[in-house]
C-alpha cells in the first residue's frame, strides 16, 4: 500500500506513541492514498508544505474501515476523541448516548480508515446532534461531500510496517485554493441536504427513543 502524508515538514520516521491524542480517530498517524489529496492536506495556508510518501507492507494488518460502518458509529468514535463543546443539553445527551450504544470496538486494530471529520464534516456530526438533520442525510453528506478518506496508523505493528520512500514539496499558491474550495464544495452540498424534508428519516431523537443501537438494521 502507498500511503501520502501532507504536512508542514518532512516525516522519514513516523513515530509509534506520537502525535495528538485528540484527532479524528485518536493517536495516530495519519495519511491518505490520494496524492492529490495528501497536497491540499499539506497546505494550511500560502506558505505550502510537502507530501511524504511511504510504503506499507500491510499483509497480518488487521483494518477496520469505518466508511463502510453506519454514520452514527462513526459519529460516536469522533465524539470518544475528539474535544466538544455542547451548545444544548440534547446535544450532550445524544453525545453520551451514542458513545454508549454506538461506539464501535476498534481494539486490535491496526488500520483504522474511514472519512475525515475536517471543519465541515464536524459540522454534519454536530447537526446530527442537535437533531437538525436525518441519520440518512447524513450519510447522504459524508458521500458526496468529497473530502477524501484518511488512513490511521494505530498499532506498534503498523508503525513498524512502514517504509519511507521521498518528500516532495507542495506549492501553496497553487493547493491552498484547492484545499479551501474542497471544502466549501462539502459545505454546498451540505446545505442542499438540509433543503430536503425526509418524512421518513431517522434524527437523533427517534434513535435515543427506540433505544436503538449500531446493528439496528433501519441504519
Amino acid at each position: 500500500m502507498i500511503l501520502y502524508h501532507g504536512s508542514g515538514v518532512i516525516i522519514e520516521k513516523p513515530l509509534y506513541g506520537y502525535g495528538k491524542p485528540h484527532n479524528d480517530y485518536g493517536q495516530g498517524f495519519y495519511c491518505t492514498q490520494d496524492m492529490e489529496l495528501a497536497k491540499e492536506w499539506a497546505c494550511q495556508d500560502t506558505d505550502g508544505g510537502f507530501v511524504n510518501t511511504y510504503e506499507l507492507d500491510d499483509s497480518g494488518l488487521k483494518v477496520l474501515d469505518l466508511s463502510v460502518c453506519n454514520p452514527v458509529s462513526w459519529i460516536a468514535l469522533l465524539l470518544s476523541n475528539r474535544i466538544v463543546r455542547y451548545s444544548s443539553p440534547l446535544e450532550k445527551k445524544a453525545a453520551a448516548y451514542l458513545k454508549e450504544h454506538f461506539l464501535p470496538d476498534t481494539t486490535g486494530y491496526d488500520l483504522l480508515t474511514g472519512y475525515r471529520a475536517d471543519d465541515s464534516y464536524f459540522t454534519y456530526a454536530r447537526a446530527f446532534l442537535a437533531n437538525t438533520i436525518s441519520a440518512q442525510q447524513l450519510q447522504s453528506a459524508l458521500r458526496l461531500g468529497n473530502l477524501g478518506i484518511q488512513v490511521c496508523l494505530k498499532s506498534r505493528e503498523s508503525f513498524n510496517a512502514i517504509r519511507f520512500m521521498e518528500a516532495v514539496p507542495v506549492d501553496g499558491e497553487t493547493y491552498y485554493p484547492k484545499y479551501i474550495q474542497r471544502d466549501d464544495q462539502a459545505r454546498e452540498a451540505y446545505y442542499r441536504l438540509l433543503e430536503q424534508d425526509p418524512a421518513d428519516g431517522l434524527y437523533v431523537r427517534d434513535i435515543i427513543r427506540k433505544e436503538m443501537c449500531a446493528d439496528d438494521l433501519c441504519l
